[in-house]
């Protein structure tokens, strides 16, 4: 009979020659544990999405309640849904008052779309600008503002009119023109290796879009719900953007996606044509209230004000000769080491620790440390003296 492992590689389509094939039968907290028990911890939080950790019974309650009550019963848009409707609510009520309507979708590339058709329909003009190793998502439209040319090369051609530009360079600013519908930026740009928007850059980019009518588009499907030490990375800036992109964490460990706007803006997708943006799954009735209830549990435990101190600890516990920096805010760090080969050794090696850690798309000499913010002190003390300890085997050969 077939195992799992080979049953996976026979019949799964694969994303890379050389999955990680880690064979994972539940998860709990932190942990991830294998059919024979064996324990990782999960410093990736399926990058960015266990926020709360693994099978938290308030969600895990919320998905029960809701499944039980009915699951999808008509595409997203046409019938009052109450998960829908009070997690939007609850989602505006902790943004900017022009960020007050949402459109819920299937995924952070969905929502990426969604929001630069929204930008195309309200303003008219067909300009997009991004930036270099920007990372917003796999489908034909988020990977044309995606920020490397390695993964959409053998793709092409790309959605037109995309212009790629560098990331806090004050000097593209003026490549935002009358013709441009939107700029699509991360506030703080993940798979470049946790690469943060200068403060001074993000507000001259948001004045120079209001000179020239042009929407500004955030991707916070990375760093939103506390990633970085406030709810959404954004608040650190003191800069609002027209569109809000989520997702990840989004739906509390199940599939979801929205793009947030103002009420006038949305409202161009209603009309000529009407259903401008359509989704059958989109703000699935139980990831609504998986999202809902992790949104809540955030909230009620206070979690993201220990989300600080818990990087800070990380940073100060692993220091070592391989460690060349940490870069980051909150629980998004980037440990970069001395050389790139580092960096892809604990990786492969980590599991074989206990550890589950991942790269960076754009950023070969890092890798990543992403745990659910709920982490404790102990736990994070155990994941620092495991990596220094994986680091100390492969400084020395063993």
């Amino acid at each position: 009979m077939l195992s799992n492992r080979q049953l996976f590689l026979q019949h799964l389509g694969q994303t890379s020659p050389e999955p990680m094939m880690i064979e994972i039968d539940r998860a709990e907290g932190i942990f991830l544990y294998g059919p024979g028990g064996k324990r990782y911890i999960d410093l990736v939080s399926g990058v960015s999405v266990s926020n709360i950790g693994h099978g938290n019974r308030e969600v895990v309650s919320a998905v029960a309640r809701q499944a039980e009550a009915h699951m999808h019963i008509m595409v997203y848009g046409e019938m009052v849904q109450a998960p829908q409707v009070g997690y939007a609510r609850l989602l505006v009520s902790l943004l900017p008052p022009g960020l007050s309507t949402v459109f819920f979708v299937n995924s952070g590339s969905e929502a990426v779309e969604g929001a630069m058709k929204l930008a195309r329909r309200y303003t008219g003009k067909k300009g997009i600008i991004s930036f270099e190793n920007a990372y917003h998502g796999s489908t034909f439209g988020a990977m044309s503002v995606q920020g490397s040319d390695v993964f959409s090369n053998a793709f092409r051609p790309l959605l037109p009119g995309v212009s790629r530009v560098k990331f806090n360079d004050r000097m593209v600013l003026n490549a935002v023109s009358s013709d441009t519908a939107c700029v699509i930026i991360e506030p703080v740009q993940a798979e470049a290796g946790v690469i943060a928007a200068d403060h001074e850059f993000l507000a001259l980019l948001r004045n120079r879009c209001d000179e020239t009518g042009t929407l500004l588009i955030f991707d916070e499907c990375q760093t939103a719900f506390g990633r970085t030490g406030t709810m959404f990375a954004f608040e650190q800036y003191g800069v609002v953007p027209d569109i809000l992109v989520l997702a990840k964490a989004l739906g509390g460990g199940m599939p979801l996606g929205a793009f947030i706007s103002s009420p006038e803006v949305m409202a161009s997708l209603t009309v000529n044509p009407a259903l401008g943006h359509i989704t059958t799954f989109g703000g699935h009735p139980v990831c609504c209230a998986a999202g809902m209830a992790a949104l809540q549990y955030l909230i009620n435990n206070d979690t993201i004000n220990s989300v600080k101190e818990s990087g800070e600890l990380f940073r100060s516990r692993l220091n070592h000769k391989l460690i060349a920096g940490i870069r980051g805010n909150g629980l998004l760090l980037a440990v970069t080491l001395t050389d790139s080969k580092y960096a892809r050794e604990v990786v492969s090696r980590a599991p074989e620790y206990g550890l589950i850690t991942d790269y960076f798309l754009f950023c070969c000499d890092a890798f990543r440390i992403a745990p659910p913010l709920n982490i404790t002190n102990a736990e994070t003390e155990e994941a620092c003296s495991t990596l220094l300890k994986l680091l100390d085997d492969i400084s020395s050969g063993s």
